[in-house]
């Protein structure tokens, strides 16, 4: 009997654990963004809508459904998701096809948006594609079980993104986004089956593609022909094409640099007064390195690597495989993002558009990053408080 009530009390204890530190991270990050939104976009925001605060409260709306998401997916069981596995791939392949149609919405020269009718709203499915990827490799790791270790379980979980990652890519015209699903696919095998030797391999395989894509964009000299290899030349001597591609990572090398060590002070940005292109959504990063400096970057750098590991703590001791994986999709994510972000406004890599986790403008990214931060409370709320 008293054996009993143990158990009992032991289950109770878990069934109401939160990780309240993970909230505070995120709650943090949300609260920074929205100071940054305001001060990279007021200048912007006031001269075309006559509203400052604009962006900034277009953005917290967001945050606020977000938020209310976030809360109500924590309260439910993990589990509950892994049926809709298949489902959301479906859906998420659905949604990627009606960027073609009329309810697609173009901006900046893309078509990477779906409206919704009569909200005002547009959905991005890119973002709606990462969240489905997660779960469904999640659910396909455990079904597969074992088998996943062998080679052909290698190539079945390979395999599963690339049809979502190649139509993200060739209908959205979204390669970022295709980078990164295929990259949270790859940290979910690579956990699922740390066999290095394959990885290796395919790393190395990476690497080399890249660099002789370079050597063939450098030998082509002015002869580049499509938009893409012409960012890569850019992204190689940027001063060359300081008037058209290399144009807006100047701009962000110039604000990096003007920031110093303690920043310009917060608001004080120039680069944001119709320098900086974009400057509230991919370039942001570069406004907080001008105002707030190194010290800045450094801090919010931390805050990020602070929240991956506390994820990797909850992965570490969930309840159950599916747990585990659904946390190390969504830690391989923000990860992803944030890395490739941070490169491309700091000219490591060549300039392609993708926002800063939390902090850039972008309500789809908003609500479904939140999503999958409830995702992670969920599976944290499972996990028995000895345990942490």
């Amino acid at each position: 009997m008293a054996e009993a009530r143990r158990r009992r009390k032991k289950k109770q204890q878990s069934e109401y654990f939160f990780d309240y530190s993970l909230l505070f991270i995120v709650l943090f990050l949300l609260g920074f963004g929205l100071i940054m939104i305001y001060s990279a976009s007021s200048y912007e925001a006031y001269d075309t809508y006559g509203d400052a605060a604009f962006y900034m409260k277009k953005q917290l709306v967001a945050n606020i459904i977000g938020l209310v998401g976030m809360i109500i997916i924590a309260n439910i069981p993990y589990h509950f998701w892994e049926r809709f596995a298949m489902l959301g791939y479906v859906v998420s392949m659905i949604l990627i096809f009606l960027v073609k149609t009329p309810l697609g919405i173009s901006s900046h020269g893309a078509t990477r948006w779906i409206g919704i009718p009569h909200t005002g709203f547009n959905l991005q499915p890119a973002e709606v594609a990462k969240l489905c990827m997660i779960l469904f490799l999640a659910s396909l790791v455990c079904k597969m079980g074992k088998s996943v270790r062998t080679m052909k379980g290698f190539f079945i979980m390979m395999g599963a993104p690339l049809p979502i990652a190649a139509c993200v890519y060739l209908i959205t015209d979204n390669l970022s986004s295709a980078i990164i699903i295929m990259g949270i696919a790859v940290l979910m095998v690579f956990v699922a089956s740390p066999d290095y030797k394959k990885f290796v391999i395919m790393g190395l395989s990476v690497v080399a593609a890249a660099a002789l894509l370079v050597f063939v964009v450098v030998q082509m000299g002015d002869k580049i022909g499509t938009f893409r290899l012409a960012r890569i030349q850019a992204w190689l001597n940027p001063e060359s094409q300081a008037q058209d591609k290399g144009f807006q990572t100047l701009q962000a090398l110039y604000a990096i640099g003007s920031g110093g060590i303690w920043g310009k002070g917060l608001g004080q940005s120039m680069q944001k007064l119709s320098f900086l292109p974009e400057a509230q959504n991919d370039m942001i990063f570069s406004i907080i390195c001008e105002e707030l400096g190194l010290f800045g970057a450094v801090a919010i750098i931390l805050m990020f690597i602070m929240l991956l590991w506390r994820m990797m703590v909850i992965a570490n001791n969930a309840p159950d495989l599916f747990g585990a994986m659904l946390v190390v999709g969504v830690m391989g994510h923000i990860a992803i993002q944030a890395i490739l972000n941070i490169a491309v406004v700091t000219n490591s890599i060549p300039n392609t558009g993708i926002s800063l986790p939390f902090i850039s403008y972008g309500g789809s990214s908003a609500l479904f990053l939140l999503a999958e931060i409830g995702l992670v409370l969920s599976v944290a709320r499972r996990i028995q408080l000895k345990e942490l």
